[in-house]
């Protein structure tokens, strides 16, 4: 069984009360606050990975949120990677289990919206994560009918990306060909699912043309 895992650091500003993520992210709103994220994504085991459709992997680390009672830890931590959401579509999906300064169960929610735009947009769309805080420990599905305390969007910046770039490694008992293979086959999967999006609507588009 090998596994793979990363560093990942997304920051930005969510609004208190606000539902609405580019409203929330505007940090020069009454109610907004920095908030940031730090987290190691871990897939336990590549080959249940590269079978799940809703590609699960578990996350540890800590929120920053000053208004919210600074560092506070991840007590349980879920991540999928391009679940898929509408034909062309797929989302990556976080959720994240904190309490808040003085022990307030509350949750992050967020997903990147992976789709084909105008314009070059894979940058954009893998590096920007729309956000939520929830009242509670929340459930997935549950969402709707959870009060929302925060909103807004939170991103990765070009040289946290790079450092990220540096942080995977893989694990298990097997030996380096297969931690190496495990490194691989996340990698590939990773670029077949963009290919799904970016690459399917420039098919259909030239298809159109020639028609």
């Amino acid at each position: 069984m090998t596994s793979v895992r990363f560093t990942e650091e997304m920051l930005g500003h969510v609004t208190f009360g606000e539902t609405d993520f580019a409203r929330g992210a505007a940090g020069d709103r009454d109610g907004a606050e920095f908030l940031k994220f730090h987290l190691t994504i871990e897939v336990a085991d590549m080959d249940r990975f590269s079978q799940d459709p809703l590609r699960h992997a578990g996350a540890v680390g800590y929120l920053q949120c000053d208004a919210l009672g600074g560092r506070l830890p991840v007590e349980r931590g879920d991540f999928n990677l391009f679940v898929d959401s509408a034909p062309g579509v797929k989302r990556m999906l976080y959720r994240l289990w904190f309490r808040d300064g003085v022990g307030h169960p509350l949750t992050l929610t967020g997903f990147k919206l992976v789709e084909n735009d105008a314009g070059f947009d894979l940058w954009k769309d893998t590096t920007t994560l729309f956000t939520r805080v929830l009242k509670g420990h929340v459930e997935e599905g549950a969402e709707a009918t959870a009060e929302v305390v925060a909103s807004g969007i939170l991103k990765i910046r070009v040289q946290d990306f790079a450092k990220q770039l540096t942080t995977f490694r893989a694990g298990g008992a097997g030996g380096l060909g297969d931690k190496l293979g495990g490194l691989v086959r996340f990698g590939v999967i990773f670029v077949n699912q963009l290919a799904q999006v970016y690459l399917r609507k420039g098919r259909r588009n030239g298809d159109v043309a020639q028609g």
